[in-house]
């Protein structure tokens, strides 16, 4: 079976504290660390990393094929013909090891005893900063089918065909020839990419190599050219998708924040503060968080869940990757463990955007376009705990203490119901409310003074 792009875009191509006073509190972009929300929260989320500078780029496609490695193809269209030099195995840690450090994260804070405001007020100040962190005949072509056959090579476990084509028929029928099952309406997909002149990257397991390497899952696979095209196609995979499609792009830039320009891009709600509840449930939490906000902007946005500079993260999910790490990740513009062009540590040359789209043929009609900018402002989906403190308190200011705390637990309760569309008279009863403000006087205490 073919695998387009939903499925390698389903197998990746075919693809700080509390400060005591009226104002509200000032918080930093620190706090304790305790969840994070990564692709793990998706049936089959497609992970794709984009490294680029310039016009050149490196893709790397996680797919997460499911079933006989005998079945497993895809079809990938490229903006250039690509050699065997160009094409390398990925590592599939390296892909994880972005979803954990990128990942929309839960903290917590934990009020101090408002009796000691001093303490607060150095905590306070201290949460500002911010922590470092085999050789075969080319150009064959192919019958009457205006398919050209343009490089042909193995790489580990794939075999890998580099096509061009004049018209989409012809290649669809090639395609199915040479025992490709191709889905309905494939070449109506395959049609605009013929257009713009585009190759086809084409793969399928070598079952002996296979057998052979040992390994319990196919590996990522690694493309760098040169183009001007800084895109991603999807179009190709939605042609047999059923359903809502979850993608996630790592974009990797030396200089900032990488954007959409095909499609309206807009923050995940970000920087609330939650009852303190949501700590055992957060995953749920967090699918439903994004789930109201796809369906609140129409379905047909993408949403950035991260964007910062790679030298450091406040707070960390995790470790920022190091220069091996990186390289890894497709980052050509490090030498020896320092950016080539200033002699600057590779790791502060990196910043990082991780995009999350989730979309639908009905909805999605043009491919993903993007820009490279040097916005380098920092963003997170970060979501706030935040403990009443509920020791002894003898002081005048406990009192006001109390009541604020009671009037922000109220507030979370219904931030928590706006953000995930849950039924508030379900939220309340799960919030610990913190007890009556010590100035109210117990109704049995004035019985005894009579």
């Amino acid at each position: 079976m073919i695998i387009t792009l939903t499925r390698l875009l389903k197998a990746i191509l075919l693809a700080a504290v509390f400060l005591l006073s009226n104002l509200a509190p000032a918080w930093a972009f620190c706090g304790f660390y305790v969840s994070k929300a990564d692709t793990s929260l998706y049936n089959q989320a497609s992970q794709v990393i984009i490294a680029r500078s310039g016009d050149r780029t490196v893709l790397t496609m996680a797919n997460d094929f499911q079933g006989s490695v005998k079945d497993f193809a895809l079809v990938v269209p490229v903006p250039v013909v690509l050699k065997q030099e160009q094409v390398h195995l990925g590592d599939r840690k390296i892909i994880q090891r972005l979803d954990q450090f990128s990942a929309p994260r839960l903290v917590e804070y934990f009020d101090e005893n408002p009796c000691e405001p001093n303490r607060m007020l150095q905590d306070s100040m201290r949460s500002l900063n911010v922590p470092a962190a085999a050789p075969m005949q080319k150009n064959r072509l192919e019958g009457n089918l205006g398919v050209t056959i343009e490089e042909k090579f193995s790489v580990g476990e794939y075999d890998i065909l580099i096509l061009s084509a004049k018209e989409s028929n012809g290649l669809e029928t090639w395609l199915v020839q040479n025992g490709y099952q191709l889905p309905k309406g494939a070449s109506q997909g395959l049609q605009p990419y013929i257009k713009q002149n585009m190759k086809f990257f084409v793969a399928k397991v070598n079952l002996k190599e296979y057998a052979n390497q040992g390994f319990q899952a196919l590996r990522p696979l690694m493309m760098a050219y040169e183009s001007p095209k800084f895109m991603l196609p999807i179009r190709l995979g939605m042609v047999n998708a059923k359903g809502d499609q979850d993608l996630i792009v790592y974009l990797l830039s030396p200089d900032g924040q990488t954007e959409l320009t095909s499609y309206r891009t807009v923050k995940v709600p970000s920087d609330v503060e939650i009852p303190e509840y949501v700590k055992n449930v957060f995953p749920e939490f967090y699918k439903a968080l994004f789930k109201t906000a796809y369906q609140n902007e129409g379905k047909t946005v993408a949403f950035v869940e991260y964007a910062w500079d790679m030298a450091n993260c406040d707070p960390c999910s995790a470790d920022p990757l190091n220069p091996e790490e990186l390289q890894k990740a497709g980052v050509f513009w490090q030498e020896n463990g320092r950016d080539r062009r200033f002699r600057a540590p590779a790791y502060s040359s990196v910043f990082i955007t991780r995009l999350h789209v989730r979309y639908h043929r009905d909805r999605f009609p043009e491919d993903l376009q993007f820009q490279s900018t040097n916005n380098r402002q920092s963003f997170q989906g970060r979501y706030v705990l935040r403990h009443p403190y509920k020791g002894e308190m003898n002081c005048e200011a406990a009192k006001g203490y109390q009541r604020s705390v009671r009037e922000r637990q109220e507030k979370e309760v219904q931030t928590l119901a706006r953000l995930t569309g849950w039924n508030i008279n379900e939220i309340r009863p799960k919030v610990e409310f913190l007890d009556k403000p010590n100035d109210v006087e117990p109704w049995w205490r004035k019985l005894w003074r009579q």
